[in-house]
């Protein structure tokens, strides 16, 4: 157990919601392509600098931040943990996403004139932790069930789902004419490690007892599917950091089709009606991934009554002793829930995600030596609103934003978004694109009001990579 336990920190500490609302539409960087196929693409070829191509952090909490727990305003912890308890409820959630591109790449074909496919491929490592806010759970552990009497805790509150997987992947791009482009992309995914328990139902209740004080009444469907942690607990080891490197060892095997496999899809379109007006939607993550290597899934199901253990603690010496009393209440609970593990296969379904987006552009560049606009030239500015929403277990999580993008520099452009979500009502993003030369770098970040005081920050991401694009020769 506390090997798992290590696995899970060891995941978590490395990923610091998967809204990437800056990097969407913005197609002078290729990873745009991984967020909508049928991106339009401006360049014969590209190739992302191997596992710093595009680097993607990001967190998040609904309804609760590190400020409201630990703030030093005078207010004492227990009441603010209080407060915390109570004022989320079972549809706040908290999520983690981490995303490292291992290779990447593409390239043109087509017309020799004017190449209208594009094909891109490669390798990317994904981690996503999502669940919700177990209310009930955190109120029973909170106030006991002393004060409870009568109260029926809901124990279906437990609904939590991550993936730790590599998705291997092509698509192909392809220009219709001027106004339409489309594409779709093919993946194939590895899975790493992955738990699951989102179909769980029960009960808790405690009335006042006949043979004892009280009387204890569970009725429980739980259900936990796992995969991947079972052959790490068990590896060998000569200490802690032997494990470790084991373990990492083990997980580099399942990287390239090593763990339990799956497959995925992802659509995608720009159209513009009008010259200066752009729509744009994907849907990604069109998938499954079928478990069937180091599968375990542990289920609770029953009605159990449990009266408690009378103590008996005589000044005599002659009876019970207080470690002998707790030992019977811990025999009774194994004896009283039977807890049945199984290597039975299943299906984990990806969570689908949809952005779509309408821009309008406007501004084109200015020529010195005429004092007049470029006719071929490309605008400068563009304004746009984009909605993005991603299937979860419970509900689908939406964002609305606006943005505005901007071609500084020849050689330098940026966008601002300003998003609505679960998260915050007022997330300000920026990102900065550069191209000098044939080398491309990004760097983009969410939230960045809250940065001057991340403690009371709901949310915060961050993406980066370095790319070498080989442009269009202009005709």
């Amino acid at each position: 157990m506390k090997k798992l336990s290590f696995i899970l920190l060891f995941i978590t500490s490395f990923a610091f919601a998967q809204n990437k609302q800056l990097l969407y539409n913005y197609t002078d960087i290729p990873q745009s392509l991984l967020l909508n196929p049928g991106t339009e693409v401006n360049y014969k070829w590209h190739a992302g600098v191997p596992l710093v191509s595009h680097i993607h952090l990001s967190a998040g909490s609904s309804g609760v931040n590190a400020y409201d727990l630990f703030a030093e305003n005078g207010i004492d912890f227990n009441e603010k943990l209080r407060r915390v308890v109570y004022n989320l409820d079972r549809n706040d959630y908290f999520t983690i996403n981490q995303q490292l591109e291992i290779l990447s790449g593409g390239f043109a074909y087509g017309n020799s004139y004017e190449p209208n496919k594009y094909v891109s491929f490669g390798l990317y490592q994904e981690l996503d932790v999502h669940f919700y806010y177990p209310r009930d759970y955190a109120i029973l552990a909170f106030e006991g069930n002393q004060n409870n009497i009568g109260r029926e805790f809901d124990l279906g509150d437990v609904n939590a789902k991550g993936e730790l997987l590599s998705v291997l992947h092509v698509g192909i791009t392809t220009k219709v004419n001027k106004k339409l482009t489309y594409g779709f992309r093919g993946k194939i995914y590895s899975s790493l490690l992955n738990f699951n328990s989102t179909r769980n139902r029960g009960s808790f209740i405690t009335t006042e007892g006949t043979n004892n004080f009280y009387n204890h009444t569970f009725d429980l469907d739980l259900e936990f599917q796992t995969s991947g942690f079972t052959s790490l607990a068990d590896l060998e080891n000569d200490g802690q950091n032997d494990w470790n490197q084991k373990a990492v060892k083990e997980l580099r095997k399942r990287v390239l089709l090593g763990g339990n496999l799956g497959l995925g899809v992802d659509f995608g379109f720009t159209y513009h009606p009008k010259e200066q007006w752009t729509l744009t939607g994907s849907i990604q993550d069109l998938g499954f991934i079928y478990h069937t290597k180091d599968v375990e899934t542990y289920t609770l199901k029953g009605k159990y009554t449990f009266e408690g253990v009378n103590p008996l603690f005589p000044n005599n010496g002659s009876g019970q002793t207080a470690d002998e009393y707790w030992q019977e209440i811990t025999d009774n609970f194994e004896d009283l829930f039977e807890l049945d593990t199984i290597s039975n296969n299943y299906i984990a379904w990806r969570s689908p995600k949809i952005n779509g987006s309408a821009s309008y552009k406007y501004g084109k560049k200015t020529l010195k030596e005429c004092n007049c606009t470029a006719d071929d030239g490309d605008y400068l500015n563009e304004v746009g609103m984009q909605l993005f929403a991603i299937g979860r277990s419970r509900r689908p999580q939406l964002a609305l934003s606006a943005f505005y993008r901007r071609q500084i520099f020849n050689f330098l452009s940026g966008k601002v978004t300003y998003t609505v979500d679960g998260f915050s009502k007022t997330n300000v993003g920026v990102g900065l694109s550069s191209h000098i030369g044939n080398i491309n770098f990004y760097i983009m970040a969410d939230n960045l009001l809250e940065y001057q005081n991340l403690a009371k920050s709901n949310y915060a991401s961050v993406q980066l990579g370095f790319n070498y694009i080989f442009p269009m020769e202009k005709k």
